[in-house]
């Protein structure tokens, strides 16, 4: 099995870890039983660019139950557990990566994993199907389609595919209800003050929270600091998602007001310069800045570093900024996801991505056993339903069905009593 991680010797510590995640993903554990009867991946090379942590190799042994050769690395130079790695490239896995990558060890890493060949690609963030489709064209033709886990992916591929540039289908697992309502809510709430006081040691309670954007991610940031007893202000530039903020009992207001007011401001919009230039004049002393978004454009570090006299890094993930003015700004991670890049980030429950890597395992086969045309696709309602009754199941969870009379109620349009 070829692999390049840090330390292969850290296996046994990594199977520990996948071996606890494990107890707390009851579907994917079923579905990889299925898949261990059935081996619908038989001859098949499935290539991924995911967070590399003890979940995430749980996926990969997922698909390697059903068959499948498979290749693994990093979507994050920061967010890869080494132990993990070496647990993955013991027990079968061709892994590539390691916590610290440069940018350049980043983009060899993936070109190692698409080196195997694969049949099938699941990304986070699109960054291994955008670079088979600008400097890997050669695989192009083995390619069956691609399975892709976060929104910010979502938005590259759709704008790919407008444009006519995508030239693979893909299945957008992000658009799953089993995946966002769940994952992007409950688990970017959970996982980004699970790092961020792990990280700072911080009370929450009493602070005035920014969160930037109310999407689902942004709900779910929302949603956690209120309960931990935060004051918290949301900034949004969709109406109705602004509007439902302010009826959820949120303060809304723009950038540049609610960063007067920050005493922690984290952004989660998956779009650029959300705060930059002159915002960073208007912070608080001790104003603590972090990103939930995928990637490190969300606060313009530049602006930052240009605006500072001084910096200085106080904690691996903690870098203080001396503005002019003497005010101290703390950035988190480097400004990427700090629920996975973080000192402490582990990233989002097992309970969690046990959902989430159930859709991605299942789109994957869906992609092979379906000819589909060039295009961005939702994973089938059937199949949310299904992850949803078994994770109901695996709960203990018992619930109600209609009885024939109410079928033909609902399906009769003449009765309106």
């Amino acid at each position: 099995m070829s692999y390049n991680v840090k330390d292969i010797s850290l296996a046994p510590e990594g199977k520990r870890k996948i071996k606890w995640v494990q107890r707390h993903m009851p579907v994917l554990e079923h579905i990889k039983k299925e898949f261990e009867r059935e081996k619908p991946f038989e001859g098949i090379t499935i290539a991924s660019c995911l967070h590399l942590e003890p979940k995430t190799i749980n996926l990969g042994l997922t698909l390697h139950a059903g068959g499948a050769e498979v290749a693994m690395t990093g979507c994050n130079p920061l967010s890869t557990h080494d132990d993990a790695t070496a647990a993955g490239a013991a027990l079968g896995l061709h892994m590539y990566g390691w916590r610290g990558e440069t940018n350049e060890e980043y983009y060899e890493n993936i070109n190692k994993v698409l080196d195997h060949e694969p049949d099938i690609l699941i990304d986070d963030g699109a960054d291994m199907i955008f670079l088979v489709h600008r400097e890997r064209k050669e695989l192009m033709d083995k390619i069956i389609g691609a399975c892709e886990e976060t929104t910010t992916g979502i938005h590259r591929l759709k704008s790919m595919h407008h444009d006519k540039a995508l030239k693979f289908p893909v299945m957008a697992v992000n658009d799953s209800y089993m995946k966002y309502l769940f994952d992007n809510r409950y688990g970017t709430g959970q996982s980004t003050f699970d790092s961020i006081m792990g990280s700072t040691n911080i009370l929450i309670a009493g602070k005035t929270v920014v969160v930037c954007g109310y999407g689902w991610c942004g709900r779910g940031v929302a949603m956690r600091a209120a309960g931990l007893g935060a004051n918290v202000i949301v900034t949004e530039i969709d109406p109705i998602r602004a509007l439902e903020a302010r009826m959820d009992g949120y303060r809304v207001l723009t950038v540049r007001e609610a960063v007067k007011e920050a005493d922690m401001l984290i952004t989660v919009t998956g779009n650029v310069d959300v705060v930059s230039g002159d915002d960073f004049k208007y912070m608080k002393d001790g104003c603590i800045l972090a990103n939930s978004g995928h990637f490190n454009v969300e606060i313009n570090k530049e602006d930052l570093e240009k605006m500072s006299k001084s910096t200085k890094i106080l904690k691996p993930d903690i870098k203080e900024f001396v503005m002019e003015d003497n005010r101290k700004l703390y950035l988190l991670a480097d400004g990427r996801l700090v629920n996975l890049a973080g000192e402490q980030g582990q990233g989002h429950p097992a309970e969690i991505m046990d959902m989430s890597f159930a859709m991605q395992s299942l789109a994957a086969k869906y992609l092979l056993n379906n000819k589909l045309e060039v295009g961005v696709y939702k994973t089938s309602d059937e199949t949310d339903n299904y992850v949803a009754k078994l994770k109901l199941k695996a709960m203990g969870i018992n619930i109600d069905s209609l009885t024939p009379k109410q079928v033909a109620y609902l399906e009769n349009w003449e009765e309106g009593t």
